[in-house]
Order: C-alpha cells, then structure tokens, then sequence
C-alpha cells in the first residue's frame, strides 16, 4: 500500500500498490503491519456497505462522540463518490478545515479518516457503494452529525440539491459542545 499524508494531520490517502499482468491486477487492501509502520490505528472491530441507488445522493457529516470516537477506513467499491471529512479536534492546528476528494472503484483509493472528524459522501454515478471498515462497534447514542450545507465549512459539493434523508438534512449548525471538545480523547 502507498500511504499519503492530507493537509489534515492523521488523515491519509491509502493508495494500492498494484502488480498487473495480462489477467488484471492483484493488490493488498490493508495490512495491519503497515498500518501501524505508517502511524494509523489498525484496529478494525466493525465494516459496513452503503449502496446509493442515484446520482447526487448524500450522506452526512456522521461522526460519534467520544467515548465512542472511531477511525474509519473508507473505500468506494462501486462507481465513485466525492469524500468530505472536516478536523473536529480543538488542539488541532487544522480544527475545523476540510478536504474533499474523490473516490472510486477503478483506483481503489480509500480515505483514513481518523477519530476527532466528521464524514461525509455524495455519490458521483448511480449504483456507487462505499466500503467503511471503523475502529469501534457502531454506538447509537454517540451517533452525532453536522448538516451538509453549514455555512462555517462551506462544503463545494458536486451535485445540487443533493438526495438526502431527513436526519441528515436535519442537523443543526455546528456549535462545538463537549461532545466535539472530548472528540479525540
């Protein structure tokens, strides 16, 4: 794997390092060694699949809250998708900035998202899917979120309205409490 550090301190792109011949390619997706040589957290307890039936469907920005707090691992494995994370963690020096990229099956690439920041994805093709493995089994009551359009982080998201569920559109704006203070901890 070829490991990328983001602007975004602890939150890396996670390239394959592919061996091609004449019947495709073979590459290794994860490798706990590897991770741990590259600083990230390698312990993944919980995977998910998120299938997105249309174009411009949105979900997010998911995160939990400490106690609870979770790496993921995330991979689109069908189509493509525009990926959005945002710094949650006060001390950090990037608190608060975010960074988009796209993801898709043909590259492979997955997005290290790490404890302390919130996620997000819209779906760039109809029938795209997204792979997440996370660090800590799902916890419902330290589910928390931010809406999709607040103006502090003013998201450039590709597809105007976006498809969302009513939870997601739901969300308030953005007050750090002691949820997103305790985030990383």
């Amino acid at each position: 794997m070829i490991f990328i550090a983001l602007a975004l301190p602890g939150a890396m792109i996670v390239d394959l390092e592919r061996f091609e011949d004449v019947r495709g390619f073979f590459a290794r997706a994860w490798c706990e060694r590897e991770f741990e040589a590259a600083g990230l957290n390698p312990r993944l307890v919980q995977a998910s699949i998120s299938h997105n039936h249309r174009r411009g469907t949105l979900r997010g920005m998911h995160y939990q809250a400490a106690p609870h707090a979770e790496d993921k691992l995330v991979r689109c494995i069908r189509g493509a998708i525009w990926d959005v994370i945002i710094d949650l963690r006060p001390e950090s020096p990037t608190y608060l900035h975010h960074r988009g990229l796209e993801l898709n099956a043909a590259r492979g690439r997955a997005l290290y998202v790490p404890k302390g920041f919130a996620h997000g994805f819209q779906s760039l093709m109809d029938d795209s899917q997204v792979f997440y493995q996370m660090s800590e089994f799902h916890a419902p009551e330290a589910a928390r979120g931010i809406r999709w359009n607040e103006p502090r982080f003013a998201i450039d998201w590709p597809e105007r309205p976006p498809i969302l569920n009513a939870r997601d559109a739901a969300y308030p704006d953005f007050e750090p409490s002691l949820d997103e203070l305790l985030a990383t901890r």
